[in-house]
């Protein structure tokens, strides 16, 4: 998690750069040290330099890169924007990385049957944005939307506070068009709502965090723009009402179109970041939203409320959108605001079954303080999702040991529970190491032999979640 396995480079020869340039053009192929730096890590901040760097302008040019690279046994490394925290865009074995800023363009939107086509290059907060002028709505909406790419969501299979009502994205993805090795393109899926011919192969390729594929085109499904929403903000001075009150809100038969928390060292980060007038004496802050019908929205707001005023929450209803809008402008700062409490973030991201957060998240807290260790918990817990952070020096190699321990016992924790060592962030190779808790040895082998299948040589994304060796 903190040190990767060192495993060989795989140095591209000249002959394959000047095949490279001239089947996509010199200016499209990057080998010099300042350009190979740049793409050399993602949010993880673990560095590993490609030896050269692609920007392809078509799914033609995607097409001989694949092939020239596979028939070289040159490794490919596809890469979105780079704001992954598990080093899934990281070219650990060197060789060609595949930069998809230039395949950036949304295809088309058909508003008759709720569906639109983009590249991978895609910001998902533009194709938000084009889609709800026409009044339609695509839910996943990570915390990074706004410089995320679509091809990136689709490879880890984003998540976002919205999953709790809309799902991840897996739920939106109609048809892919994938880049295998051989240098030819596959198409997968249907627009249609029905298709339960053969095996599912667009469901197998979401998540698969670009292991066995290069995308190329993405369909999504789209939905109407629910007409209204309001938020709600709950303050707590005990942890183990926050996980009763997520309980009691779904016993009550409302979705909450968001349901997120911050604790205490989280509020104060946030308030230290950006003076947003959060309770710094809270032990714990959800952030409620509902959406749909005005009429039913008023009935669901105030049943919303006094379910966390029963619970020992003070509740306030934000009166205007400005309101709501500031209150959730400070759950997506978190991320940064967390940042400045440590050299180090380490930012996981588990999952509980619901019914087991009363029980579960004190037992998180107090990991960290049998470790004596600064940690920070927030996150989506309306679907259990918790990003537990540790805040660490990152040169004391006493404090580093003890978070080592202190995430495994976090990954323990949710497993115990039935729960996953990742609801969002995907396993790259920060958490490769720790499948096998997840899986037994049958279910490795298994997606080791998917993987071999789509991939006999091992040179596409290699080196991730655990599947080389």
């Amino acid at each position: 998690m903190f040190k990767v396995k060192e495993v060989e480079k795989i140095p591209v020869p000249d002959r394959v750069k000047r095949a490279l340039k001239e089947a996509i053009g010199e200016h499209n192929v990057l080998d010099d040290e300042m350009d190979r730096m740049l793409y050399s890590y993602d949010a993880t901040r673990l560095t590993f330099p490609p030896d050269v760097v692609v920007i392809p302008e078509s799914e033609e040019d995607v097409k001989k890169v694949v092939k020239i690279c596979y028939e070289e046994g040159v490794p490919i490394t596809p890469r979105g924007a780079g704001s992954g925290y598990t080093g899934g865009a990281i070219p650990v074995k060197g060789g060609v990385l595949i930069s998809f800023e230039k395949m950036d363009k949304i295809l088309w939107i058909d508003e008759d049957n709720a569906v639109a086509k983009v590249q991978p290059g895609v910001i998902t907060y533009r194709l938000q944005q084009a889609v709800e002028k026409r009044g339609l709505f695509y839910p996943p909406d990570p915390a990074s939307y706004k410089f995320c790419t679509m091809g990136g969501n689709v490879a880890e299979n984003a998540g976002g506070p919205r999953c709790v009502k809309y799902g991840v994205t897996r739920e939106y993805i109609m048809e892919l068009d994938t880049v295998i090795y051989t240098g030819e393109t596959i198409h997968t899926g249907r627009i249609t709502l029905k298709d339960v011919a053969g095996y599912d192969l667009t469901r197998l390729l979401i998540g698969s965090e670009g292991t066995l594929g290069i995308f190329t085109g993405i369909t999504v499904k789209l939905i109407p723009k629910p007409k209204a929403k309001k938020t709600v903000k709950a303050v707590y001075m005990d942890l183990e009402s926050v996980g009763k009150t997520v309980k009691d809100i779904f016993k009550a038969g409302i979705s909450p179109s968001a349901l997120e928390f911050m604790d205490k060292l989280a509020i104060n980060a946030v308030e230290d970041f950006g003076h947003f007038g959060l309770d710094r004496d809270a032990e714990v802050i959800l952030l409620i939203e509902v959406d749909g019908h005005p009429k039913a929205l008023e009935d669901e707001i105030v049943e919303v409320a006094k379910i966390c005023e029963m619970n020992g929450a003070k509740v306030e209803v934000a009166k205007t959108d400005r309101e709501a809008e500031k209150l959730w402008e400070a759950r997506r700062s978190l991320s940064p605001a967390v940042a400045k409490l440590g050299r180090t973030k380490i930012n996981e991201d588990i999952v509980f079954p619901r019914s087991y957060l009363p029980e579960a998240l004190p037992k998180l807290r107090e990991i960290g303080r049998k470790y004596n260790l600064k940690m920070v918990n927030f996150g989506h817990i309306g679907d259990g999702n918790v990003h537990a952070n540790f805040m660490i020096n990152g040169l004391d190699p006493d404090e580093v040991a003890r978070a080592e321990k202190a995430v495994e016992e976090v990954f323990d924790l949710a497993l115990s529970y039935r729960g996953s060592i990742t609801g969002e962030h995907g396993v790259g190779i920060t958490k490769a190491e720790f499948m096998r808790k997840q899986f037994s040895p049958q279910e490795m082998e298994l997606m080791k032999k998917i993987k071999r299948a789509w991939d006999p040589e091992n040179l596409i994304n290699p080196g991730k979640m655990g599947l080389d060796d």
